[in-house]
């Protein structure tokens, strides 16, 4: 039977972010030697190696790797449970828990949070960014009260509070050429080089597939997990973005010139809280203020029925589907 205790995973956890015994001594406030003493019980007690040394260097090992996202989600879970009876024994009412994707997380949530009257803001306020998947599964996992992701996300256990709908925009350097134009048309990026998301089961498909199917070839593709890092390349005159609408409607972004397509990407999102688990009057609040606000700054935004699942993953997952909805 492995017997862990929480300061053992704690220092594992230092260890890593600081990528050295050293480093994590000192974030700890405990000496070298407890530090190395603490891995090398956890070790005993795992029965395998967390990190590969070589002399004084010491990087993680692949089973160190792999250990490491589940003793970060341990110790995640039990700070947060600590917070939990921290505001029981003093009777402070919940936080607030968004996980957000990057996008929503840095534009169009914070300014819903802006206009949530003040006598439904608590006294803590969360909002976690993060790759759509794990926005889910903080949901499920019950460490976020909502999350607003892209899709798809079909996982049981989760209740929709709506499904959205926008077309995706091209953002230019305003010196770029195609800044002029009103509509830039999808044969205009033939040979440029194009920076969009990373991701090949969410944005990316869509984005490859229009490509592909106007038999566009672009000269070079840069591919990044965040729709601002896109942005901030384009405003280097480097390369044109094809982004979500959340990041070139909702973010104070680098100067860039935003500009629509002439074809239609669709880009599909949705916000989600886990069944059965009753959400507060400020949670409730804040989704309707992100849908509102989303509406009032994304052209072309579309609210699905979220009674409609079925049909909003055929928009998610078809190739054309969506097309054929609006």
């Amino acid at each position: 039977m492995i017997s862990m205790e929480i300061r053992e995973l704690e220092v594992f956890l230092a260890v890593v972010s600081a990528g050295s015994i050293t480093g994590a001594a000192r974030l700890l406030d405990r000496s070298q030697s407890q530090v190395t003493r603490l891995v090398q019980d956890l070790e005993t007690s795992l029965g395998f190696n967390l990190f590969d040394r070589n002399g004084p260097r010491i990087t993680p090992s692949d089973k160190g790797i792999a250990f490491h996202a589940e003793a970060e989600r341990f110790i995640s879970g039990m700070d947060h449970l600590r917070e939990r009876a921290r505001r029981i024994s003093l009777m402070e009412p919940d936080p607030i828990e968004i996980a957000s994707t990057p996008a929503f997380a840095s534009g169009i949530i914070p300014l819903a949070l802006a206009e949530l009257p003040e006598a439904l803001l608590p006294h803590s306020i969360y909002l976690r960014s993060m790759p759509a998947e794990a926005a889910v599964q903080a949901v499920l996992a019950r460490t976020a009260d909502f999350c607003v992701t892209s899709l798809p996300a079909e996982q049981p256990g989760l209740e929709a509070h709506g499904f959205f709908q926008g077309r995706c925009v091209a953002a230019v350097s305003p010196q770029d050429p195609l800044a002029a134009k009103d509509v830039i048309s999808i044969s205009d990026l033939a040979g440029r080089t194009i920076a969009t998301l990373a991701n090949p089961f969410r944005l990316r498909r869509r984005v490859d597939q229009a490509l592909e199917a106007a038999n566009v070839r672009a000269g070079r593709i840069i591919a990044t997990s965040v729709a601002m890092n896109a942005v901030q390349i384009a405003s280097t005159g480097m390369a044109v973005a094809i982004v979500e609408p959340a990041t070139a409607y909702g973010v104070q972004s680098a100067p860039v010139t935003v500009r629509p397509l002439d074809i239609d990407i669709p880009f599909l999102w949705g916000i989600f809280s886990a069944a059965s688990r009753p959400l507060s009057a400020t949670a409730q609040e804040l989704i309707q203020l992100i849908i509102r606000i989303a509406s009032a700054r994304i052209p072309d935004f579309t609210a699905h029925d979220p009674t409609k699942a079925g049909q909003v993953a055929e928009m998610t997952y078809g190739g054309g589907a969506a097309k054929e909805a609006l």
